[in-house]
């Protein structure tokens, strides 16, 4: 029974030794011991450190600097004894207006005056002697941009200052289309809830029912594919055709940088039919020749729909993970906030013309009180205005570093945590293949006791991989900025070797990620550290390298279409809800009265994708542990008494593979 059959992957020496039959073995190992124990600590330590971070930048922080304006005296609107108070009047918003920009904005405020008394506003000409209608926007009034401007001196147009109060609303007014937001979603929220209900019911239907139709949806597909690659050919052959017959040649276009003249030429065309007929060949004899293969695929799908079936609880697993990488991104948000906002307030003496009478003798851009009154008054408009955030001190001193902390416990946080979901979910799975009397030998309670194991033995190799693969994507991201910032350069070689980085960079990390994923698989299986379980799942992937190829194709191409089936079907039904074409719900929902009818619709299908999503990770989870313990049972048994068949009968049938019936108890077999 142990010799090599129709279908079985040929080894060799550079793939590794097959695994070799351990009597004890029995599914995921429960007398196991902690593994990477240094990663741990140190994992352990960096999150300590963290904390610390977090606490450091919550003491010095305040993020009211952002979230509230400040008025010349440093006071904030709308908070404390101005709490009746909340917008920001500029006494002369057109002494800033025209050298304003988005980035002084968003850094340090419109530096405007803001509070004088009366009589000196209007003795240094800070007070204007008209007023503009105006609106708030973030706490700040802004004149309409309707307003009838007056005509002011040194200012031979008023289109600058439209174009600077235009500038400055774009950049601040979000107001009336949050609003307008908000409504639509208050309105519409239940039936998005609806919609979101739908897309769960339909990928659980999706899942569930693919131990019944997996095999004709996938030969459906496997058409369609091949019905698109035949219809491409008769479409470029008679664009060929007729371009033949007009004698449009490549000849009489010669070379242009037109891209699309050459769809008017026939060798285009010709060229077409070549490569989409190479294309349906190639997918024909692979399907004739991989045709096992495909059906051991099939096989895989069925029994993970099986498996997910019989535990439910996995398919709701990803709210855990999403709520652990919300609290992720939301500390570390916060974090990074009240690091920007930790220095005081610095504020220096300014006046609009530092050349007129009175001004000569005042030092400019020197420290002072904004509190204290009254300022100078032989120097016309002088005041005192803030100008930056302090970087003395500690702390401030060490603001990059301290971001550059929190960037890389952002990213090691949110990779440990898809980390632990993989594991557990492999953990759960791997005990439902390795239970012989199915569903008899499968653990009481198999997530919540892969979930305590993993926490217990393996928090240090899922932090060794989410560690490898954090930095990787870091390099990434500095490879990002760097090719932003050199964007304008027009050095093609410079731009060459940039994108071939960033290829290179893009390649590594997915196969991290997929050595990752495996390597999680044989953790929860083996309960050994990251490097072995890394090695051994590679391996053994290796031996099997062309089952691999065929079921993570198949896999790929029933979840694409079932995440298609979800959202599609999702899309089409908000449309004609949200746009009053469902008829029969009633007055209110025939014709909603929506600001905007595509945002519930954008919400619905963003929302559906997330849920398909997290239904098929789970699902693809699935077959990925259940092919590596296809694979390992295949090494591991040869169908003795001693050493039976673990997998389903339905792959036993097509490897022409069985167990031996054991003696004196006829009941044994697989279920």
């Amino acid at each position: 029974m142990g010799g090599k059959q129709d279908g079985d992957e040929a080894c060799g020496e550079s793939q590794g030794k097959p695994a070799k039959y351990d009597p004890s073995f029995r599914g995921p190992i429960k007398n196991r011991s902690c593994t990477d124990i240094i990663c741990c600590i140190f994992f352990l330590a960096f999150i300590l450190g963290y904390i610390v971070v977090g606490i450091v930048a919550w003491v010095y922080g305040d993020p009211r600097q952002v979230l509230y304006p400040r008025n010349s005296t440093g006071a904030y609107c709308g908070v404390g004894a101005n709490k009746d108070k909340p917008y920001l009047l500029y006494f002369n918003i057109f002494s800033c207006i025209l050298a304003t920009n988005i980035i002084t904005v968003a850094e340090n405020g419109l530096q405007c005056p803001t509070s004088q008394p009366v009589i000196q506003s209007l003795q240094q000409e800070l007070c204007p002697s008209f007023l503009l209608p105006s609106a708030p926007a973030l706490g700040r009034c802004l004149p309409l941009l309707n307003s009838t401007l007056p005509e002011l001196p040194g200012i031979s147009s008023n289109t600058s200052i439209s174009q600077g109060i235009s500038g400055v609303l774009d950049s601040l007014n979000a107001r009336d289309i949050t609003v307008k937001i908000f409504e639509d979603v208050a309105q519409s929220w239940y039936w998005i809830l609806v919609a979101l209900a739908v897309a769960l019911v339909l990928s659980l239907l999706f899942i569930l029912l693919l131990r019944l139709v997996a095999g004709p949806l996938v030969l459906v597909l496997i058409l369609g594919v091949l019905g698109v690659l035949a219809y491409g050919i008769y479409h470029c052959w008679e664009e060929y055709r007729v371009l033949r017959d007009k004698g449009a040649s490549i000849t009489q276009l010669g070379v242009t940088t037109n891209l699309s003249a050459y769809r008017n030429v026939q060798e285009t065309w010709l060229a077409a039919v070549i490569v989409l007929a190479v294309l349906e060949g190639t997918l024909l004899l692979l399907l004739i020749f991989l045709r096992q293969r495909i059906r051991i695929a099939i096989a895989l799908l069925k029994e993970a729909s099986k498996a997910v079936g019989q535990m439910m609880s996995t398919l709701f697993y990803p709210l855990v993970t999403f709520v652990l990488l919300l609290i992720c991104i939301v500390y570390w948000a916060m974090t990074a906030l009240y690091l920007a906002t930790s220095g005081q307030p610095q504020y220096v003496l300014w006046a609009p013309n530092a050349s007129l009478p009175g001004c000569e003798k005042v030092q400019m851009n020197t420290s002072c009180n904004p509190m204290s009154q009254p300022m100078n008054s032989s120097c016309p408009g002088l005041r005192c205005v803030f100008q930056s955030y302090s970087s003395t001190g500690l702390v401030q001193r060490s603001l990059f570093n301290l971001q550059i902390y929190g960037i890389l416990g952002l990213f090691w946080t949110l990779n440990w945590v898809l980390a632990l979901g993989q594991c557990v979910l492999a953990g759960a799975f791997a005990s439902f293949y390795w239970a012989f009397q199915k569903p008899q030998d499968i653990p009481t309670f198999p997530l919540s006791s892969s979930f305590i194991r993993t926490l217990r033995y393996h928090t240090g190799s899922l932090a060794f991989g989410a560690l490898i693969l954090s930095l990787v994507q870091i390099a990434r991201v500095i490879l990002e900025y760097i090719d932003n910032k050199l964007r304008g350069a027009q050095n093609p070689v410079a731009r060459c070797i940039m994108c071939c980085f960033k290829c290179c960079l893009w390649c590594l990390e997915k196969f991290i990620k997929f050595l990752n994923r495996n390597a999680y698989i044989m953790i929860a299986i083996y309960g050994k550290n990251f490097c072995v379980s890394a090695k051994n799942a590679f391996m053994l992937l290796m031996r099997n390298i062309v089952r691999v190829v065929v079921l993570d194709k198949v896999t790929d191409l029933l979840l694409l279409f079932g995440k298609l089936l979800v959202v599609g079907g999702v899309g089409v039904l908000s449309f004609f809800f949200f746009t009053g074409r469902i008829r029969g719900l009633g007055r209110d929902f025939e014709n909603p009265s929506l600001n905007y009818y595509w945002l519930p619709i954008m919400i619905s299908i963003l929302g559906a994708y997330v849920i398909a999503s997290g239904f098929f990770s789970v699902f693809g989870m699935c077959v990925d542990t259940l092919f590596l313990c296809f694979l390992e049972d295949l090494e591991r048994n040869d169908g003795s008494p001693d050493r039976p068949y673990y997998m389903p009968t339905s792959l036993l049938k097509i490897l022409g593979k069985k167990n031996e019936a054991f003696p004196g108890d006829k009941k044994k077999k697989n279920k």
